[in-house]
């Protein structure tokens, strides 16, 4: 019916019935009644099973007064099971109305050139008698949950348990009805604790509980396989930032200057461009070679670096740190996480991959540090320019050895086919499970809907086969990008950007402005790098449960800015705490704004982008990337003003980027809710 007002009016703005003025007044006074609809209804259905959980706890309690078989608590404990399931129908019916609410306004926007959403969210969402936020922050059927839980784990042992959900906060019921309400309510809320918050930094977000992807089960889950890409994971991004506290002084003793650190540093990322699409290509059809061929780059890319200083060559150095770009597997990673674990677990490994990353991203300065030596054995040098890459050459042969005893390859590496199949199956089974559980008011019969499908095709933003089938290229995976997608990749661009040029240029800034050794530098970098799990924690477990995450991004940004300007060097005499406080402040910010921007990122890519080689991840992981070749180039060519205005030199693309994602932001606000 929205669909067909929408034709209409564009009809009659046309031939001149209705200007835009009261086409807006009339489409805003209809969509507010069918808000109201579904608002209306699920408050009536939420009275319905409040009045079923109340009358199962009169049985429950006169079932504990007398001597009652094991039987009888089964069938009671079965009765509040058969409410949870009733209560997952009516919060899948819910998503899928805010979900229509979406595409009408998306729809509306389309035809009309006009922003609407952005004037109707606006004067609905922060209206002290909301219905969008029941809806889209909807916590009404907290306290269904509630009472279904603390039921359960009294009955949970088929006896009376004195345990309380009240008593032990972090009590978990382990029951399969409680984990479905769960995954829905937060589904549509939105609402995030410390490991989804970590789940959210790796953009590997589970669709649905029912999901024709979530093809694995807990026999064919191997745990092993899981470690053995975490680990990969940690090595990576220890290989990444080992080299960083002593990248500039192993330049200068090949003959080049301290700046061309920046080349040394970026070249692998350069090489990660590349690496990432065929590695996420590959892990289509398998997870175990490219981890192995992952493994063999980067011992064979560590052992050029090695050599390179006994060579006497900055080009072995350089096409060393190439070699361990294109071993970069964190595309496969990734995708094993999201394809071959199980969804109760995958949130879990999801915070494990970010987890990885973090401590990688400490133990590589903070290893760097403690290389400081030098001795010669056989004719090659061992010192602090060389020993990392001797030690990650046996890191990585050991990791090889473990992965090619111990990993064992999935047994359902299914084609996107049969994954859209499935899904286009599943999607079919939900909707009749709705029709049937909840009826009436809302949902169109099937027959209906197919009409309905008929009568719009031509209106449809994709085709309806079309619709669930993966981006096969990056141009296409491009023209799925919506403004708002397009300003979050932006965000996600500068952070890296800001992150790089802090990390990769410290060394050279603190040796000319404080003297500070390779040692000081290593165990600042590893300090900056240890601060980013106690933040995640502030931020996931406190802050998101505070503000929107819309209100958490734009005030990252606003804090990396303000750390990206405290850096500057305005006079003569640049200080170690101006330069370490603002350090702090934009890594912190940044990591903050990684977490709330990927989550973001997530809600408003289309789900073509969840699936398929040319997915949401790596399309995030290709903008990082470019985002860090780019800061390395830019550090190597502010090195030819001088090490006095390299400081100053590097930090201004970095200011304009910042102020020109806070801009889009603020243009796509109202979009990101």
């Amino acid at each position: 019916m929205m669909k067909k007002k929408v034709k209409q009016y564009i009809q009659q703005t046309q031939t001149g019935g209705k200007n835009r003025e009261q086409v807006l007044k009339e489409f805003s006074r209809v969509l507010d009644d069918q808000i109201e609809k579904i608002v209306l209804f699920l408050l009536q259905q939420q009275g319905h099973l409040a009045s079923r959980i109340e009358d199962l706890g009169e049985q429950r309690a006169a079932l504990m007064e007398q001597q009652s078989d094991l039987s009888q608590i089964c069938q009671l404990r079965e009765a509040y099971r058969e409410v949870g399931y009733d209560l997952v129908k009516l919060l899948r019916f819910l998503d899928i109305n805010a979900t229509g609410i979406r595409k009408i306004l998306k729809k509306f926007d389309k035809r009309f050139g006009y922003k609407f959403t952005d004037y109707y969210v606006s004067t609905r969402a922060n209206h002290p008698y909301s219905q969008l936020q029941q809806i889209f922050k909807q916590v009404g059927v907290v306290a269904v949950v509630g009472a279904l839980s603390r039921n359960l784990a009294y009955l949970q042992d088929n006896r009376g348990s004195f345990s309380s959900i009240y008593d032990h906060p972090s009590l978990t019921i382990k029951d399969p009805v409680i984990e479905q309400i769960n995954h829905s309510v937060q589904k549509l809320t939105h609402s995030t604790n410390f490991m989804q918050f970590l789940g959210q930094h790796a953009l590997i977000v589970a669709e649905d509980m029912h999901s024709g992807s979530d093809l694995v089960d807990d026999q064919s889950y191997h745990f092993l396989s899981l470690l053995l890409n975490l680990v990969n994971t940690f090595l990576y991004m220890v290989n990444t930032y080992i080299i960083v506290p002593t990248a500039d002084d192993y330049s200068v003793s090949l003959g080049a200057a301290a700046t061309v650190c920046g080349v040394i540093i970026g070249s692998m990322a350069v090489a990660q461009i590349f690496s990432s699409v065929y590695f996420s290509a590959w892990s289509n059809k398998s997870y175990f070679r490219p981890l192995v061929f992952s493994s063999i780059m980067l011992f064979l890319g560590n052992l050029l670096y090695a050599l390179a200083y006994d060579l006497n060559s900055l080009t072995a150095l350089i096409v060393g740190r190439l070699l361990c770009g294109l071993g970069s597997a964190r595309a496969v990673n990734r995708r094993y996480i999201s394809d071959c674990v199980p969804l109760k677990t995958r949130l879990q490994a999801s915070a494990g991959f970010v987890s990885a990353s973090a401590l990688g991203m400490a133990c590589g300065p903070a290893l760097a540090g403690l290389l400081q030596t030098k001795f010669r054995i056989y004719g090659l040098t061992f010192n602090q320019n060389t020993l990392p890459g001797w030690v990650m050459c046996l890191a990585w042969l050991a990791y090889l050895f473990w992965l090619w005893i111990s990993f064992k390859e999935p047994g359902h590496i299914a084609t996107e086919n049969s994954v859209n199949t499935q899904s286009s199956d599943s999607a079919h089974r939900v909707s009749g499970n709705l029709e049937d559980g909840l009826g009436q008011p809302l949902l169109l019969d099937a027959k209906d809907r197919d009409d309905e499908d008929v009568e719009d095709n031509d209106d449809n933003e994709e085709d309806p086969e079309e619709s669930h089938k993966p981006a096969t290229s990056l141009a296409a995976a491009y023209r799925l990008l919506t403004p708002s997608v397009k300003v979050q990749l932006l965000i996600y661009f500068m952070l890296k950007f800001a992150m790089e040029i802090l990390l990769s240029e410290s060394s050279v800034v603190t040796t000319f402005y404080f003297n500070w050794t390779t040692s000081t530098v290593a165990i600042f970098l590893a300090v900056l790098g240890l601060t980013v799990l106690p933040v995640n924690v502030i931020v996931g477990s406190y802050v998101t449960n505070l503000f929107q995450d819309r209100q958490i991004l734009v005030a990252s940004e606003i804090m990396v800015l303000i750390g990206i300007v405290m850096s500057f060097c305005f006079t003569p005499h640049y200080s170690v705490p101006q330069y370490v406080t603002s350090a702090i402040i934009t890594f912190v910010f940044a990591e903050v704004l990684e977490g709330v921007n990927l989550s973001l990122l997530s809600r408003v890519m289309s789900s073509r982008l969840s699936r398929g080689t040319y997915n949401g991840g790596l399309l995030s992981t290709e903008a990082g990337t470019l985002a860090r070749v780019a800061a390395d180039m830019t550090i190597t060519a502010a090195g030819n003003l001088g090490q006095s205005r390299l400081l100053n030199a590097t930090l201004l693309p970095s200011l304009v980027i910042c102020v020109s994602s806070i801009v889009a932001t603020f243009c796509t606000y109202n979009s990101l809710y």
